[in-house]
Parts: C-alpha cells; sequence; structure tokens
C-alpha cells in the first residue's frame, strides 16, 4: 500500500511539473515567439529530466534510455533552424518607449556562488532594448562613423602645411622638373571618410608638355593589364630626346612609374629633414619605410594621420584621367594606374543627388565594419565602393529608413560576387578587382559574410 501511494505521489508531483512545463511554454510562445519558445522547451524538458533522476532511484537499462532521451533532446536543440534574418523597419523621429524583456538568457554565465536570484544584474537592472537591426546599425553609425569636425580641421590643417613644405622643397631641389601645385585631397576631403580622419591622398603632378606625350592603353602593351596606361614620348623626330626635363625618366621610349617612384622614396625618407617641420608643425613626422607605398606618418596629441603621396599624371594628354606612379609588379612595373577614386566619388554625389545621401552612408558603414573586422580588412574601400555604385544605380528606395536592408542587400551582392571570385569595376568590366585574391582568401571573406548575412548584428 506504501508503495502504491508513493508511485501515485510521484505521478501526482509530475503532472504539477508536467503542468507548469506547459504553462511556462504557453506563455513563451507569447514573449520569445515560436522559435524562442521551442528553444526553451526542450532547455526546461533537459532540466525537468535531471531532477526526475536525482529525486528517484533507476535501474541501469532506465538510466542509460533517460540519458538516450536528454542526449536527444539537445541535439534538437542543436538542430533547431536559425531565425530568419529580420526585416528592418523604418526608424521613428521620436520613438516610443521600448519594449523590455527581463527573460534571462539560457547561456548567460553564472554568478557567483550563493548569490541571490533576485539581485542579479541581469533581473534587477531593465533588460535588453528589442531594437531592430535599422536602429542598431543607426547607432553604429552614430558612435563609430562619424568624425569630430575639430579632427577634420586638424588633419586637414596639417595635411595643408606639409603639402606646402614639401613643394617648397620640389621646387627648390628639382627647379627644372615642372611639378604642379600639390593638392591634398581624398575621402577626408569629400566626406567619404569613415571612423577616423587618419588618411589623406596628397597628389603631387606632373605637368606634361603637350604634344610631346601620349596615352597607350594597358592592353595594347606588353603587360596587357586592363587597369593600367603606358606614357609614351613622342615627336622624336623634331624634339629629340633631352627637350623635354622628363626625358631623363624614360625606359624604352616610355615615362617609367618605378623610376620615379625610386627617386620619391630617396627623397622622403633620406633628403627631407622631416623632425624639422615636425616640430615647426606640432607633431611628428616620418616616412613609411615598410610599405612600397609613398607615406608619411604623422602623430598629433589629438590625432594620427597617414598622408599617401601620388605622383600623377596631369594635363591635356590625360584626357580627364588620373594616372598615378603604384608600385605594380612584372611587366606593368613601369605603367601608370589609373585612379577611379575622382570618377566614384562625383558618381556617388549624382546618385545621391538632393537626396539625403543614403549611398554614401552605406559606403561609410561598410567600409567602417570591414575596418573593424580582422576578418573582412582585405575588402579594400575600392572594392566597396564598386559594390555600393552597383546597387545605387538600382531604381529602390533610398530613403533613410531603407538603410539596414540597403546594407544586407550589400552583404549578399558581396558573397555573390566572391563565390563568383569576380567583382566587376563600374567603369570599367574588363578589371576584375578580386584578381589579387587567391582563393583561400576569397573563402574565407565569403565564410564571415555569410555568418554575417545570418545574423547581421554580428558585423556591428
Amino acid at each position: 500500500m506504501a508503495e502504491f501511494f508513493q508511485k501515485r505521489g510521484k505521478r501526482h508531483d509530475d503532472d504539477m511539473l508536467g503542468s507548469a512545463v506547459n504553462f511556462l511554454l504557453a506563455n513563451a510562445r507569447l514573449v520569445l515567439g515560436v522559435g524562442g519558445a521551442a528553444v526553451l522547451g526542450i532547455a526546461t524538458l533537459a532540466v525537468k529530466r535531471l531532477i526526475d533522476r536525482a529525486a528517484s532511484s533507476q535501474d541501469e537499462d532506465d538510466a542509460k534510455a533517460d540519458a538516450t532521451s536528454l542526449e536527444d533532446s539537445w541535439k534538437e536543440l542543436s538542430l533547431l533552424k536559425a531565425p530568419p534574418r529580420p526585416q528592418p523597419r523604418p526608424s521613428l523621429a521620436a520613438p516610443s518607449q521600448p519594449v523590455l524583456l527581463p527573460v534571462p538568457s539560457l547561456f548567460a554565465p553564472e554568478g557567483p556562488a550563493g548569490a541571490d536570484p533576485q539581485s542579479s544584474p541581469q533581473l534587477a537592472s531593465p533588460g535588453l532594448l528589442c531594437l531592430t537591426f535599422q536602429e542598431k546599425l543607426l547607432a553604429f553609425e552614430r558612435d563609430h562613423v562619424s568624425i569630430p569636425v575639430s579632427h577634420v580641421a586638424l588633419a586637414k590643417q596639417l595635411a595643408g602645411d606639409i603639402a606646402l613644405e614639401l613643394q617648397a622643397y620640389l621646387r627648390s631641389k628639382f627647379s627644372e622638373l615642372p611639378f604642379g601645385v600639390l593638392v591634398p585631397g581624398g575621402p577626408l576631403y569629400d566626406g567619404l571618410q569613415a571612423g577616423a580622419a587618419d588618411d589623406v591622398r596628397l597628389l603631387v603632378p606632373l605637368v606634361l608638355e603637350p604634344g610631346l606625350w601620349s596615352l597607350v592603353p594597358g592592353m595594347d602593351t606588353v603587360a596587357r593589364d586592363p587597369r593600367c596606361w603606358a606614357v609614351r614620348r613622342t615627336q622624336l623626330e623634331f624634339c629629340p630626346r633631352g627637350s623635354s626635363p622628363w626625358d631623363r625618366f624614360l625606359v624604352g621610349g616610355y615615362l617609367s612609374s618605378r623610376v620615379l617612384l625610386e627617386l620619391f622614396r630617396k627623397v622622403l625618407a633620406a633628403s627631407i629633414n622631416w623632425p624639422v617641420i615636425g616640430s615647426l608643425l606640432g607633431c611628428l613626422i616620418w616616412p613609411s619605410v615598410a610599405s612600397e607605398e609613398l607615406l608619411l606618418e604623422v602623430q598629433h596629441e589629438r590625432l594620427e594621420l597617414t598622408v599617401a603621396v601620388l605622383l600623377a599624371i596631369t594635363g591635356a594628354s590625360a584626357e580627364d584621367r588620373l594616372l598615378v606612379a603604384w608600385p605594380l609588379e612584372g611587366p606593368a612595373g613601369n605603367l601608370w594606374l589609373q585612379d577611379l577614386y575622382p570618377a566614384e566619388a562625383a558618381r556617388l554625389r549624382a546618385l545621391d543627388g538632393c537626396e539625403v545621401g543614403t549611398r554614401r552612408r552605406l559606403l561609410l558603414l561598410l567600409c567602417r565594419v570591414c575596418r573593424g573586422h580582422p576578418a573582412l580588412r582585405q575588402l579594400s574601400r575600392g572594392h566597396l565602393t564598386q559594390v555600393v555604385l552597383r546597387l545605387g544605380e538600382e531604381e529602390v528606395d533610398w530613403a533613410e529608413e531603407a538603410l539596414g536592408e540597403r546594407f544586407l542587400q550589400a552583404v549578399e551582392l558581396l558573397i555573390g560576387s566572391l563565390e563568383r571570385a569576380s567583382l566587376p569595376c563600374h567603369f570599367n568590366p574588363g578589371v576584375n578587382l578580386f584578381a589579387s585574391l587567391c582563393q583561400e582568401e576569397i573563402d574565407n571573406l565569403g565564410y564571415v559574410l555569410y555568418l554575417g548575412l545570418q545574423a547581421p548584428e554580428g558585423l556591428l
């Protein structure tokens, strides 16, 4: 009889616990949705079975069966499908009080032993804000993309002063070479710099004599490189070699970017007294000897700045193209790389027009995300600009409320391009901007972006 009442009491307890579980799950569906309730249900079932095992003695066969059932429960938990990608909703100008969910995480770290559950920070303080991805993206933009106006002004001032000092040195040291006016510029000057005012382009124009030089497409040279152009010396029968001051930099009848780069690298690294100039400007300046590019590192008490010195071809022969000396490898070593940044910036401005500048803001967000993610830093501004331009040409909603959706669309476009290992240039489809990446790099980038597409908040 005692055994009968013991079993009956156990069944009563099981019924009570089962009713509690059902009540918990019924309310969980209202708060967490179906997916969240499923996770909580499996976890609750697992805890219930652990309590049953601790409260009653079972024979060896029953224990094995219970352990197998518990393992199956956690397998079901691991096989649950990830929730669908959240759809951004329009952010309100004056948002109402957000809904708070004081539901503790199943995977929250344990507190100290003996701590009162009621005093737990997760329960005592308000729960996390239930923000949409659009709202999180705008918060990320505010906290990590915007640059203080004072930093922008200081960076421009330092870059302008360095340009004047370098201009004065070139005119005194190379008075026979017709350099144009050195002009600092780049994304910082066009409102396309994200996160920090730490990057400036300084163009050093080479003024070529009209009629003595012509441009040859890179595909028509032995390099067969569509990104580049050769600068050929012409009219040698009327103006023999030596008539132009730039003839001293000829290699095989072409103006060599490699020879000019070597000259300027020596000038920046050994000839100019940067410590004295830096003391006059209130900062430290030193050339970057580790990079093949011509870079000047500037350290001020309020910011750090990198000035990229770019030797550029200008004049009537350039035909609105900007050609820069760049450290290229192989047969293209003496060619000039076509710099597409001015055309990209102009096209972005034209596409945004009188709108709120959503395309520009999308580019800034992508640049900041990739720059802050160690696995995505190989995606340069050039790559991301091309993605934004391709999306920007489409007749879709580019209002501020659609910024989150456009961000996810850009990630999808990047993943598709990485799958094909091809990102055609917007201005020259024959140029594949992913050509310099190896297969392993492409696979790594695609994998990280794919995970980010499933949980986009993880990219921020």
